[in-house]
């Protein structure tokens, strides 16, 4: 089987692999690249391993005019800047300990022992630079059933980092066939060492959930990870009822997770996920907005077209309730409209707090007439 691809054929990407093998060593994608290649899913990242040494990237990049950046190269990874394309060169590698959040790491000459300390077997999918598959552990037919499985022994995998759990739920809600639910053995795993995510960074954690709720439909994962005690230890109070009607109602909109992120609520979310102060503002506007009793328009003008359109969506999710007649018309309507009275029309009859208590007075009757009233309602 072979892979094909725009960014497999650039001419930076097929110089630095040809620099690497024309000095007698394998130059192989690796991880999402192939996969996702397979899958007919965009390529974002380019990753290649191989049995050079760091240093030997190094040199040989630099003698074919490439720029090489040491982002990692304490853990055997270098970036070559090859066409413009950052690509992540690793050394063959593995384990040599692991405390569940880290790992100390050897050089190894051979694909196998590469492969075999990877993650999830569809990850362990390797293909030289002609696009030919290179399959160490037997992972191609899970990625064809869209099986997703863990590389060996589910706890031991999980042992090594116990960010595996949140990504195993994380890489099912993008690649898993919910169909066929998921792997006994992986989930089983999961919720046996739940506890062991306690331990991993907040960053960490966010990053994973951000991912997972980005998916197309991340509610059966969601759902999944409550019924095995994780989604409670990452977001505690959290409740996964309303994922998968918001999802439902969501229809041809693009994911937005911060969408629903809010539906799954929770306490101190903003916290335990280390959310910037920019989503941390959306999530607290998108909560008090589904609490009021404001329309589709009026909520377009307090939020925006998007802010709007989640506001709507969230609030119908969470009340089991359809979705309001041309709602988003409405929506669009009020993202466009401002307060048809201005503090300049009232004065100078009206000053200070006087002036402060009617320019309110008039925007709450505006939002109450679905912002309807003109600005010859309010000062006739």
């Amino acid at each position: 089987m072979r892979i094909t691809g725009d960014w497999l054929a650039q001419p930076g990407t097929q110089t630095l692999c040809g620099a690497l093998e024309a000095a007698g060593y394998r130059a192989l994608f690796v991880g999402g690249c192939v996969r996702n290649a397979l899958l007919g899913v965009s390529v974002a990242d380019v990753d290649i391993a191989t049995d050079a040494r760091p240093e030997t990237v190094t040199r040989l990049a630099e003698a074919a005019g490439l720029r090489v950046v040491p982002t990692g190269i304490e853990h055997g990874t270098v970036t070559v800047i090859a066409g413009g394309v950052p690509h992540e060169v690793t050394t063959f590698r593995r384990d040599v300990e692991t405390d569940g959040r880290r790992a100390v790491v050897a050089f190894a000459d051979d694909v196998t022992e590469d492969a075999a300390r990877r993650d999830f077997t569809m990850n362990a999918l390797y293909a030289d630079a002609r696009g030919n598959v290179i399959d160490p552990l037997g992972g191609l037919p899970d990625l064809v059933a869209r099986r997703l499985r863990f590389v060996g022994d589910a706890h031991q995998r999980i042992r090594e980092d116990y960010l595996r759990i949140l990504r195993f739920f994380r890489f099912h809600a993008h690649y898993g066939d919910p169909g066929q639910g998921m792997d006994a053995e992986a989930l089983a795993a999961s919720a046996e060492l739940a506890e062991g995510v306690d331990g991993l960074s907040r960053e960490r954690i966010g990053s994973e959930i951000r991912k997972l709720l980005a998916a197309p439909d991340p509610a059966p994962a969601v759902a999944a990870m409550a019924q095995a005690g994780v989604l409670a230890r990452v977001l505690p109070g959290s409740d996964p009822r309303a994922l998968a009607p918001l999802v439902h109602l969501e229809g041809d909109l693009p994911p937005r997770w911060q969408r629903r992120l809010a539906a799954l609520g929770g306490q101190e979310v903003e916290e335990r996920l280390r959310l910037s102060r920019a989503d941390a503002a959306v999530l607290a506007a998108l909560r008090d907005a589904v609490g009021r009793g404001w329309s589709p328009a009026a909520l377009g003008w307090k939020l925006g077209a998007e802010g709007g359109r989640d506001a709507v969506l969230l609030r119908a999710a969470l009340l089991e309730s359809p979705l309001p007649t041309d709602w988003q018309t409405d929506v669009a309507r009020g993202a466009a409209s401002v307060v048809p009275v201005t503090a300049i029309d009232l004065m100078p009859d009206l000053q200070g707090a006087a002036l402060g208590a009617r320019l309110k007075e008039i925007e709450a009757r505006w939002l109450a007439s679905d912002l309807r009233l003109t600005r010859s309602d309010f000062l006739d």
